[in-house]
């Protein structure tokens, strides 16, 4: 019968690599069509891995916590000649069926030839062994971070050739040169101070870094190369709060802020546009992201077409939406790039904060901590209490000025204060 592989498949427009959690299989295990047997954890996600086919696992390649680039061979399935052909992995007839193996196994069927070389079966001519591609299967290294940094250090501002292979023999990029003092020219990097920092953190303890930081790490490294600024303005809460009791699901503060910010944009659409060359681009749809706090990182799912549905249609969705991140579950439409994002900072306590945005997006909108704080009421000439919280939005500021950001967010703590039309 053919044996036929089990491969990482592509997982997502931008995933390259994912790790091996669980493997929930084991050899001679009799498995069926689109069974999950792999649970992976890619820099978004855990996500699960299925058989192409119903078979007999014959052998498992891939080890717990071990990464793998995408088309990576995981597994092995015995499988009959017949399932090959209902799973559309040959045709009826095709003499080739019950020879199906991964690419990384031809090397493996060469035969030598006659003037010492290798040629495989079936094929007229010879093939050099020193010309064969390396079967070993493609692994993917991550970026060191976490790294100290002197106060002297300025960074690496040239990197010479010899530099660039040495860094790229270690899988390091630029931004980990940021703390490496220089003792060269205008204080530039050589290649002695760069080998005495390698020296240097290897004598520290250190723990591998997860896809998610990772991930995390490169994101907000991209977003740093844009002009950013944050401008910030107090909201009163007590009518969202007034409202929020009314209602049967109890809707999060954070998904009044959404709303609002939705119905902002729709609007003016070019506040949450893009920079492209000479031109600004409008979003086609207004999706919503919104950060949700996970093991070692965040996960930001998103929620579309945010101005075209009301609050009470998005608590449901928006809950739900909460707990499969937490879990790192999200479901393949909650995933991918909106056009801004809702942080709520102040689950943590925190009043006020410079959220960045992501790399693909030009807005942010970030909700301190409620405080109960003195409001001056002229009709009673006194002072009373109000439930207040900072509202900042980060922006890039080749798209909008303080002005245009100004006027943005006036706009969203204007639309929260009348929460019976979000």
């Amino acid at each position: 019968m053919p044996r036929v592989p089990i491969v990482l498949p592509q997982l997502g427009e931008s995933i390259a690599e994912a790790t091996i959690r669980e493997i929930d299989i084991a050899i001679g295990q009799e498995v069926r069509a689109d069974q999950e047997i792999f649970q992976v954890e890619t820099d978004k996600a855990m996500m699960g891995v299925t058989t192409p086919a119903t078979g007999v696992v014959l052998d498992i390649v891939a080890h717990v916590d071990e990464k793998c680039a995408v088309g990576a061979t995981l597994a092995y399935l015995d499988v009959t000649d017949e399932e090959m052909v209902r799973a559309g992995l040959a045709r009826p007839g095709d003499p080739d069926a019950a020879d199906a193996t991964s690419p990384n196994e031809i090397a493996d069927e060469s035969v030598a030839s006659e003037d010492g070389g290798a040629a495989q079966e079936g094929l007229h001519f010879a093939i050099d062994e020193k010309e064969m591609i390396n079967p070993v299967r493609p692994e993917v290294r991550p970026t060191i971070e976490g790294l100290p940094v002197p106060a002297s250090a300025t960074g690496a501002s040239y990197l010479s050739p010899r530099m660039k292979a040495r860094m790229e023999e270690l899988g390091l990029n630029a931004a980990d040169l940021a703390g490496v003092p220089g003792s060269g020219a205008g204080g530039r990097v050589t290649i002695e101070d760069f080998e005495k920092f390698i020296l240097e953190i290897e004598a520290c303890k250190m723990t591998e870094a997860s896809p998610m930081r990772i991930a995390v790490a490169d994101s907000m490294r991209r977003s740093w190369s844009r002009p950013l600024a944050t401008v910030g303005v107090p909201v009163a809460l007590d009518r969202i709060i007034g409202h929020r009791r009314e209602q049967p699901i109890k809707p999060g503060i954070a998904l009044y802020t959404i709303r609002a910010l939705a119905l902002a944009i729709a609007e003016n659409t070019a506040v949450a546009g893009r920079l492209i060359g000479e031109r600004i681009v409008h979003p086609l749809a207004i999706d919503i992201g919104f950060a949700v706090e996970v093991d070692d990182g965040v996960l930001v799912p998103v929620i579309r077409d945010v101005e075209r549905h009301t609050l009470s249609e998005l608590t449901e969705k928006y809950d739900t939406l909460v707990q499969q991140a937490r879990k790192r579950r999200l479901p393949p439409e909650a995933r991918g790039a909106g056009i801004a994002t809702v942080t709520n900072f102040g689950t943590f306590g925190i009043v006020w904060a410079t959220p960045i945005p992501l790399p693909e997006q030009n807005l942010v909108l970030g909700l301190g901590a409620g405080r109960k704080v003195p409001r001056w009421c002229d009709q009673s000439q006194t002072f009373l209490p109000q439930t207040e919280a900072q509202l900042t939005l980060s922006f890039d500021h080749r798209i909008l000025d303080g002005g245009a950001a100004g006027r943005l967010l006036q706009r969203i703590g204007d639309l929260l204060q009348e929460p019976e039309t979000l």
